[in-house]
């Protein structure tokens, strides 16, 4: 049975957001980010686009490309209620959908062409997001996520395409390599001194010289670039927090010990978030003490999933929260309130350095593990000896054991 996989993606959405609120914006260069010169673009306009100005880029540099845009410092939380409300209206109306990201989603409408007619429905699943949104929102129709996808940025703005059947290669075939999926900066400045510039160029070498280059990645980009992709859309399912926590083997008051634990806890949480691209509006500091008495104490705060902006959280509500000084047999963090993002970090306030660091670190981390980076005050927080992604206790394994002996 052929596929037919439709990716939406909604124009300049944070942009299209402010101008809702605000319509004085419509029709002039908006940037939305950082308001400082260390800021960070996080969304711009076609209008300020025409300068040269993208997304991710200092906010000074577009300044100077673009000296009369209108920046506008993010709201997260706008954002994310749009983001529910079209998601919401895709959920009522397809059988089986994706989101990728804040702003993007991918549909399966395969099998539906017999009743309704693919293409058809999903033209009226934008025009009524439209319609109750107000919200530009542009798509493409093919048989594979990598082509509609590709397809979508050919649709903006605000416009609609369908790719059939059979013609992938030749929709490809003509545009820029910058266009595939997976191709960044280096992969393009890389293909660029092979004399490679366009998809067409990609299309006519062996797939064997692509691994050469670029190894297993090389392989994948052939794929793409060929049209071929057989990855499923997954069903969407919005995760609410993230937590962990760690029982100790003997209860203990050692309140540097305790901090230094507490950091290194966050920053493999936040190194998750960042890995699946989201961020949190809300840190719960949990105590357990010796009598088994449980606190915890939680703060909103403006979204993230940065180390220092948790960690300084995480450290304040435990001092807040251990007023006893007993002995603490378990303590633990929990981030909640997430939301998805196409973007890794909160550029409405990092500088472009921050930005820079953690991207670093997590390239690090992403290459030669978990471990490879961590603060100094944090290494007291092994994480092999626990689970942190779903939060199961190891640490207390001994203690129990002991405690079974003897009831034998």
């Amino acid at each position: 049975m052929d596929r037919n996989i439709v990716h939406i993606d909604l124009d300049s959405f944070f942009v299209s957001v402010e101008r809702l609120i605000n319509p004085k914006l419509i029709g002039k260069p908006v940037l939305v980010g950082g308001t400082s010169d260390r800021g960070v673009v996080a969304s711009c306009s076609y209008e300020a686009r025409a300068f040269g100005v993208h997304s991710a880029m200092p906010m000074k540099t577009a300044r100077q490309l673009c000296p009369e845009a209108i920046i506008v410092r993010g709201d997260s939380g706008e954002y994310s209620k749009y983001s529910n409300i079209i998601t919401d209206i895709i959920s009522e109306d397809v059988p089986l959908y994706e989101k990728s990201s804040i702003d993007e989603f991918y549909i399966d409408f395969t099998g539906m062409d017999r009743f309704f007619g693919c293409y058809k429905m999903a033209t009226e699943l934008r025009q009524r997001i439209i319609r109750e949104t107000n919200l530009p929102i542009s798509f493409a129709m093919s048989a594979n996520k990598t082509v509609s996808k590709v397809g979508t940025g050919e649709a903006k703005p605000n416009g609609q395409k369908e790719i059939p059947w059979g013609t992938e290669k030749g929709f490809l075939a003509p545009l820029s390599i910058r266009k595939i999926p997976m191709v960044g900066d280096k992969t393009y400045q890389l293909l660029r001194d092979m004399g490679v510039l366009w998809i067409r160029t990609l299309q006519d070498m062996p797939m064997e010289l692509m691994q050469q280059v670029l190894g297993e990645n090389g392989a994948v980009i052939w794929k793409k670039a060929n049209g071929i992709d057989n990855s499923p859309v997954i069903p969407y399912s919005e995760r609410k927090s993230i937590s962990t926590e760690r029982t100790f083997d003997k209860d203990t008051i050692d309140v540097k010990a305790l901090k230094g634990i507490l950091i290194g806890m966050t920053e493999k949480l936040a190194f998750q978030l960042r890995g699946e691209q989201k961020l949190t509006a809300c840190v719960t500091t949990k105590i357990r003490y010796s009598d088994f008495n449980t606190y915890t104490m939680q703060a909103r705060i403006p979204y993230t999933s940065l180390d220092h902006v948790l960690i300084e959280k995480v450290s304040s509500l435990f001092d807040k929260l251990y007023q006893k000084r007993m002995l603490i047999r378990l303590i633990g963090i929990k981030f909640s309130h997430l939301i998805q993002g196409g973007y890794q970090f909160n550029m409405f306030e990092d500088t472009v350095e921050q930005v820079q660091l953690y991207q670093a670190m997590d390239k690090m981390r992403n290459r030669y593990g978990k471990d490879a980076v961590n603060r100094a005050a944090g290494m007291d927080f092994k994480p092999h000896d626990f689970n942190a992604f779903n939060g199961i206790k190891r640490y207390g394994a001994v203690e129990e054991e002991k405690k079974n002996q003897n009831k034998r």
